[in-house]
């Protein structure tokens, strides 16, 4: 599995799909990111980036992962599952191969957040906190890409609309009733611009939402028949 992470991860790297998502980082970053909070509650507004973070690079993360399993051709990809000596080896190694590109691409976004916060002297539980609310976002957005990539949606033009109709969805229905079965976005955004101690004190319980909500789109994900061949 190993094998088969690192040929598709650098095959996507080959194919410069990943200076795609790697441009629109370098502008959020240089734009947006870059700039140091001020003021008296500067420590606190850092802490807020990094829910900020998590927000903004949720579909960005998400077309990261449809791009790189889209990279490989079908009759590759059809290879490839018939060489593994696992069949469910191709399906895994795409995904882990997929979240550690993005977890490349959030390690770049955070790094000037994270700068600004502990120069600041952000409390190091929050800061902590907020560097793993971005490593399950990572996941989410990670599973929203796969399930928008070109074994599930052949058509390039579908698999798009999909994609920005899926992330829109998923904000819109967190708003209302419903939002127990969508990414909670606006509780860590709402958490962590509450200040670090209302962030530290929610963040076990948005945690667990986007743990159970992940693994329960991931085990569908691997439970369906057309990602086996």
């Amino acid at each position: 599995m190993i094998a088969i992470v690192r040929f598709q991860a650098a095959a996507y790297v080959r194919s410069l799909r990943v200076l795609h998502p790697l441009i629109v980082v370098i502008l959020v970053v240089a734009l947006v990111l870059a700039q140091r909070p001020g003021g008296p509650d500067a420590a606190a507004l850092a802490v807020g980036t990094f829910g900020d973070v998590a927000a903004i690079m949720f579909p960005v993360w998400a077309w990261a992962a449809r791009a790189l399993l889209d990279t490989q051709p079908d009759e590759q990809r059809a290879l490839t599952a018939s060489a593994a000596r696992r069949r469910w080896a191709p399906v895994w190694a795409g995904l882990f191969a997929a979240y550690g590109v993005n977890l490349c691409l959030g390690v770049l976004a955070l790094a000037a957040p994270l700068l600004h916060a502990v120069s600041l002297g952000s409390p190091g539980t929050a800061v902590g906190m907020g560097l793993a609310l971005n490593a399950l976002v990572a996941a989410t957005g990670t599973l929203l890409g796969a399930w928008t990539s070109r074994a599930v949606l052949p058509s390039p033009g579908v698999s798009l609309l999909t994609l920005l109709g899926g992330a829109t969805a998923l904000v819109l229905l967190g708003l209302g009733p419903l939002s127990a079965v969508s990414v909670p976005m606006i509780d860590w955004l709402r958490a962590a611009h509450d200040g670090p101690g209302t962030f530290v004190e929610d963040f076990p319980g948005i945690a667990l939402h986007l743990v159970v909500w992940t693994g329960l789109v991931g085990a569908a994900y691997l439970a369906t028949d057309r990602f086996r061949s």
